[in-house]
């Protein structure tokens, strides 16, 4: 039709011949529209290759099938074959089985014998920080979703100030201006002052067109990372230079019979003002600097770092259910089989990030921030810890985790830490109060290390979503083998480990024949002689009381002489 087209005269071949430029450009300038489309074809190339083989097949023999039989008969089982596949691969989930499974025998996997301490325990759960981080923008505002990040040798909470994305206009003119950067192990975080930073991004999450950082990342995507290549979650911190940056953590695919995803690297954006010249860069190319899994080393502020995507680490930490063979998460198996518990009342779910220390552990694992996971048998009524799993956050090629339960250690799981908080207050209001983000609190106390989950109780409005942060929240720990709940004092962490020894230390002693811990040597007080004053001191004389006496002893005289 083009030929014909093309040969009817000069005005049509000009009219192709601008078309097909229009057409090359918008694929050029449009390609983070249509790149999930090419992302949907790698994902699952094995299954569209293997239908469209299927029914190439079949409609040829359709066609060339003499009967009408023949070709009702073609027909079915085409529609057999699809159905099979549809109820194998998605009813049943088992194309996400295989997909797990090939994340599973690509994890370069450590088994520990011995549990990393955590330190620098972050207080607020991550919602309470969102929220109150909104509580301090104004309405043309939006806070993006907090994460806990390096800045030095502190962990913080960084968050970008951006325009709303309720009205149109400011996402289109408007800059990202403002960073929120607060401690995370402080109970009262600040949105002010000094934690508010002055910078400016001209690419955001909530920027429209080629200004959103996923569409400026896809742009500056190669041909190859169109089909491979995907944005995920946006951090803010800073770099080498001490300047701040986005890092956008990216996925990439690999595989082919059933594609898995794994960490791609990261893309860094730098700050800037919007201006013409970034305009075009973005239309033409993008924005960001590719930096791979394997250059991350290059870049200080990137090792150790939190930039591993919670897709990525969630899968990686689902896949350890093959532990015990291909088959153990089948129905008729499920002897090891684990699962991630998620939380009905808890707004954010698993991966914690959380600060440990590995010194003492006999392993080659770095101390910082790690995605941690607290797996648990797939039943519902099952609530034991099985494995804790400690997956580096900046997304190195390793992957440690913990058997509880070939230890046989007892500990209770996540899944049992609200039930046990809330029974230990039954004068709370547990409708409007809900215990939160029980992450693991690891500490060497009483001669030997211990599991806690330190939760967090989160007021909610009634007909909110969303829960309202306190400056001074209550925590609760709850001792993972013993199953008690001990309440401390926000303000004083550095008095948490004696609250728990006061409260369990007896407990411990009895079952454990422990000795005594944080016992305070008595101190030796010199009596100091208290000075003697050499003024004599005239003792004054009641005149009154001594006449009544005299008296008094005429009186008794009298009486015993009229005897």
């Amino acid at each position: 039709m083009i030929k014909n087209y093309w040969n009817k005269g000069k005005k049509q071949k000009t009219i192709t011949i601008i078309g097909a430029l229009v057409l090359l450009i918008a694929l050029f300038v449009l390609r983070d529209d249509y790149q999930p489309a090419l992302l949907f074809v790698r994902k699952f190339i094995f299954i569209i290759l293997l239908s469209g083989i299927v029914l190439f097949l079949g409609l040829r023999k359709f066609r060339n099938s003499p009967t009408t039989g023949g070709r009702l008969g073609i027909l079915v089982v085409l529609l057999v074959f699809f159905g099979i596949l549809y109820v194998v691969g998605w009813h049943f989930k088992m194309y996400d089985y295989m997909k797990t499974y090939n994340v599973f025998n690509n994890l370069n996997k450590t088994e520990i014998h011995e549990l990393p301490l955590t330190q620098n325990e972050r207080i607020q759960p991550l919602r309470n920080v969102f929220s109150m981080a909104n509580e301090s923008v104004g309405e043309t505002k939006d806070v993006s979703l907090p994460h806990l990040v390096r800045i030095g040798n502190e962990n913080k909470w960084t968050m970008a100030i951006q325009p709303t994305e309720k009205y149109m206009w400011q996402g289109m003119t408007d800059n990202t201006e403002e960073v929120f950067a607060v401690s995370s192990t402080t109970p009262f975080p600040r949105f002010s002052s000094e934690n508010r930073i002055p910078v400016t991004f001209s690419i955001g999450e909530s920027l429209k067109f080629s200004r959103n950082t996923y569409n400026a990342v896809v742009q500056r995507f190669n041909f190859f990372q169109l089909f491979s290549m995907e944005p995920s979650d946006t951090y803010y911190m800073k770099n080498d230079s001490g300047k701040w940056v986005q890092v956008v953590s990216l996925i990439k695919w690999k595989g082919f019979l059933f594609p898995y995803p794994t960490f791609g690297g990261v893309m860094v954006i730098d700050s800037g003002e919007h201006d013409f010249n970034d305009y075009i860069e973005r239309i033409l190319i993008g924005k960001g600097n590719y930096v791979s899994p394997e250059d991350m080393n290059k870049y200080p502020f990137l090792i150790g770092q939190n930039t591993l995507a919670e897709k990525v680490s969630r899968l990686q930490a689902e896949s350890l259910k093959f532990l015990g063979g291909f088959s153990d998460p089948l129905p008729w198996n499920m002897e090891t089989a684990v699962k991630i518990p998620n939380l009905a009342d808890d707004q954010n779910q698993q991966p914690f990030v959380t600060d440990f220390n590995f010194t003492d552990t006999n392993t080659n694992a770095y101390s910082g921030l790690y995605h941690w996971f607290g797996l648990e048998p797939v039943g519902n009524e099952r609530t034991s810890l099985t494995y804790s799993v400690f997956v580096p956050a900046d997304g190195s090629n390793n992957f440690y985790y913990y058997d509880h339960a070939s230890k046989k250690e007892g500990y209770a799981g996540v899944s049992a830490m609200p039930l046990k908080v809330i029974e230990s207050r039954k004068e709370f209001d547990w409708s409007v109060n809900k215990p939160v983000e029980f992450r693991p609190y690891i500490k060497d106390i009483a001669g030997r290390k211990r599991l806690f989950f330190l939760g967090t109780i989160s007021a909610i409005r009634e007909g909110s979503d969303n829960f309202d942060g306190s400056a001074t929240p209550d925590l609760a720990l709850v001792d993972s083998e013993y199953r008690d709940v001990v309440w401390i004092d926000v303000k004083h962490p550095s008095q948490w480990d004696k609250t728990v020894y006061d409260q369990l230390n007896e407990a411990w002693r009895s079952s454990e024949k422990i000795g005594y811990y944080y016992a305070e040597e008595a101190k030796t007080i010199d009596m100091v002689e208290q000075p003697k004053d050499t003024i004599n001191v005239i003792p004054q004389v009641d005149k009154k009381a001594e006449e009544i006496a005299r008296l008094q002893r005429q009186l008794d005289s009298l009486r015993a002489s009229n005897n």
